[in-house]
């Protein structure tokens, strides 16, 4: 696991740049990312946007499957399911990504996104669990 390996494939990704998301964290098996909430990526209400807290839990779970693959390996995201348990106000969303399960074939994970406000303050708006499959030839 590197960081300069999870920061080239992120680097590639036109959906976290086109979301001005970035890396916070990297260690073998956990991955934190975050996304400003802009109007851009708001939704009616003034919230952020779903998609935006899909997007980002679903990298972070994605990139700590990733932290723990032999070079050479990528992953694909298999399925992921969302439980959106907050509205996201505030002015960033994170995402913490971690492995719960690796695996040869397929790896399991979950994301906790949260938003925070003005002032620091942390809240919980999305609960993701997914399977990340490895992908490509080891090196």
């Amino acid at each position: 696991m590197s960081l300069e390996r999870i920061a080239e494939s992120f680097a590639r990704q036109g959906m976290m740049r086109t979301l001005d998301a970035r890396i916070d964290a990297v260690a073998p098996g956990l991955v934190s990312l975050s996304a400003p909430i802009t109007a851009s990526v708001g939704q009616q209400h003034g919230y952020g946007h779903a998609a935006l807290a899909f997007a980002v839990g679903d990298s972070a779970a994605g990139y700590a499957a990733l932290s723990v693959m032999e070079p050479g390996r990528e992953v694909l995201t298999v399925e992921m399911k969302i439980n959106l348990v907050a509205p996201a106000a505030g002015l960033r969303l994170h995402a913490h990504g971690e492995v719960v399960k690796p695996g040869r074939r397929l790896v399991v994970v979950r994301a906790r996104v949260e938003a925070e406000d003005a002032e620091g303050a942390r809240r919980d708006v999305a609960l993701l669990q997914g399977t990340m499959i490895p992908v490509g030839d080891p090196a």
